[in-house]
């Protein structure tokens, strides 16, 4: 799918609240068809996986489905794989230190843990949900004991959850969500925006102001980032039983309001020359507008879901 800045820009001229509220009523569409399909297959598929590359809003969009099933009063829980990371090894601790450990490889996850607590979750079993330290890099028990009941559902998201190595339940146990950023925007010269650079300006947005992560280390790492996605994510796209694009219309003129100096500075970078450039042309709106459960504020912050 393909927009023109210019379209977006006249459309918040002619009415931004309006706008936005069309942009976040047709992504609410969406979550409701997919919703609809989970809840008349709960019982043989209690288990709802959310893939997508880093950037695209999967911690979101699981938050959001989980609302929209709690609504129907089908009582749901959302896990993260990022909590079944594997603790780093005294070598494995060099190589990361060194900026040579592959981050994005899905050997970081314990698919064993894994495996067993959701064989566990299913069968309605307790288990003990670990979480993993990421400034030590070590897995370790929460404390926190869950028990999925018969009927209720659970989410679990992370860019390696389509990986039957990683996640080895039949496609009859899950619905399959990949989620990503699809449309491609259309600058003035008829130049198209490759949805990668979105991804990087909502990473970069995030770790500036949520993570206290310099905008420059998050464009040090685009590039391991983009490969490991099409070296681990990309094979197992073709899984899902729904793809959904998360790109939200308006969210450019939003980042134009809100880009930090430290991002506007990288202006003369390489991978940073297309993004930027294009984002001057887009009308800033500010984040006032943006309700509390849009997906964009994962990326500059007010969000409802957040934990």
């Amino acid at each position: 799918m393909t927009q023109t800045i210019q379209a977006i820009n006249q459309a918040l001229c002619a009415d931004a609240a309006a706008f936005v509220q069309a942009c976040e009523a047709d992504y609410h569409r969406q979550l409701t068809e997919i919703a609809d399909h989970i809840a008349a297959h709960r019982d043989t598929c209690p288990i709802v996986l959310i893939s997508g590359p880093s950037g695209s809003g999967k911690t979101t969009t699981a938050r959001m489905l989980e609302a929209e099933l709690d609504r129907r009063g089908l009582e749901t829980h959302t896990l993260s794989q990022d909590n079944y990371f594997r603790t780093n090894t005294p070598e494995e601790t060099a190589l990361r230190q060194a900026g040579m450990l592959d981050l994005e490889s899905p050997a970081r996850v314990d698919e064993v843990l894994l495996a067993q607590q959701l064989e566990d979750i299913i069968a309605c079993r307790p288990v003990e949900l670990p979480v993993f330290d990421f400034r030590e890099c070590v897995c370790k028990p929460s404390g926190v004991t869950f028990t999925r009941q018969p009927g209720e559902i659970v989410i679990l998201e992370g860019i390696h959850v389509l990986n039957p190595a990683v996640v080895p339940l039949s496609e009859n146990q899950t619905v399959r969500l990949y989620v990503s950023v699809r449309t491609r925007v259309e600058g003035k010269d008829g130049g198209l925006l490759h949805p990668k650079y979105v991804r990087l300006l909502r990473r970069m947005l995030r770790d500036v102001g949520g993570r206290g992560r310099p905008a420059e280390g998050t464009l040090s790492m685009f590039h391991n980032v983009e490969e490991g996605e099409q070296k681990y994510i990309m094979p197992y796209k073709h899984r899902s039983t729904f793809d959904v694009d998360t790109f939200c219309p308006y969210e450019l003129n939003v980042y134009r309001a809100v880009l930090p100096d430290e991002v506007a500075a990288l202006k003369d970078h390489p991978d940073m020359q297309e993004l930027l450039s294009l984002l001057t042309e887009a009308l800033p709106l500010e984040p006032t507008v943006v309700p509390p459960t849009a997906l964009i504020r994962e990326f500059v912050g007010g969000s409802i879901y957040e934990d």
